[in-house]
């Protein structure tokens, strides 16, 4: 029986094909190259600690990322700061505070400089796009990732960018309207894939936007550990950030006796127990089958459908 081939190996070897892209919304179809990453991911999770350069690579192709100018990004760092920067600099300091393997690759200074470049790059192109964007509450915590995954902060830029512009971009306008829709629809799938919980929750009057607004804000990027928030990443960036609200309610689900125990379920609510990103994609594949299609198509389309 010949040897089994290490996952690392497999991750290359697809990777090695002929370039491809991934898909566009326009489309909706996905090239060979891609669905087989995608398949991967599911079912085998990316080995970055066999091989540390495999997320990066993956992460830019889900992100379609093929360009990375870097003469543009040093100009918009050459303008210095943005006029949100006192907002900018309230929230950078205290990003994933508590992590030290992030505190220790990521400064503080890197942080700003993409998030002040980022408005930077969205002041130039507001006359060419329907939404704009700015410095909103949570975007430090989204940027975080990107810096600490990607060999380069030029990589990190594209890619946060493009990430926000495309994936999510009602979670980051002033109002957090694709926030607000998304903890709408936690509310709506739980009561549909468990509605004792649901109606336990409703009783002791929690509903999404008082327990889960942090992680639906962040997509679970506000509970540690961060090694684990980057292979739920991986499954969102290769399924769709939509998905992250049926990742909390999978969280939910996996600490239900704990908080139906409780006379003040909110006790419990207030910090999740740490992320187990393989536990918590396995509950959130099965939700999806359990919702009506008409649901889920809202669900897919609300992080960047007005």
């Amino acid at each position: 029986m010949a040897p089994s081939v290490p996952v690392h190996v497999q991750f290359a070897k697809i990777l090695s094909q002929p370039k491809f892209s991934s898909k566009s919304r326009a489309s909706g179809e996905y090239d060979d190259g891609t669905k087989k990453l995608r398949r991967m991911i599911l079912t085998e999770g990316i080995p970055s600690d066999q091989d540390p350069t495999l997320r990066p690579r993956i992460w830019k192709i889900l992100l379609r990322i093929n360009d990375l100018k870097a003469d543009t990004y040093l100009d918009y760092v050459a303008r210095g700061p943005c006029d949100v920067r006192e907002k900018i600099r309230n929230d950078t300091f205290r990003t994933l505070a508590t992590d030290r393997g992030f505190k220790e690759r990521v400064r503080e200074d890197m942080l700003v400089r993409l998030l002040d470049a980022f408005v930077w790059r969205n002041h130039d192109r507001q006359e060419k796009q329907q939404l704009g964007f700015t410095y909103v509450q949570g975007m430090n915590v989204l940027a975080a990732p990107f810096l600490y995954t990607m060999p380069s902060e030029l990589e990190a830029f594209y890619c946060f960018s493009k990430f926000i512009e495309e994936s999510c971009p009602l979670y980051v306008q002033p109002t957090l309207d694709g926030v607000h829709r998304g903890l709408k629809l936690l509310d709506k799938c739980l009561k549909i894939v468990d509605p004792e919980l649901f109606d336990f929750l409703r009783k002791k009057k929690l509903s999404a936007e008082i327990y889960a607004f942090p992680s639906v804000l962040t997509l679970c990027a506000c509970t540690p550990p961060l090694n684990q928030v980057l292979r739920l990443w991986d499954f969102l960036l290769a399924f769709g950030v939509h998905l992250n609200v049926l990742c909390v309610i999978a969280q939910l689900l996996l600490m239900r006796e704990e908080v139906m125990k409780e006379a003040s379920p909110m006790k419990r609510l207030r910090v999740f127990p740490e992320l187990d990103a393989v536990q918590v994609i396995g509950v959130t594949v099965t939700l999806v089958r359990d919702l009506p299609a008409d649901l889920y198509d809202e669900l897919v389309r609300h992080p960047f459908e007005p």
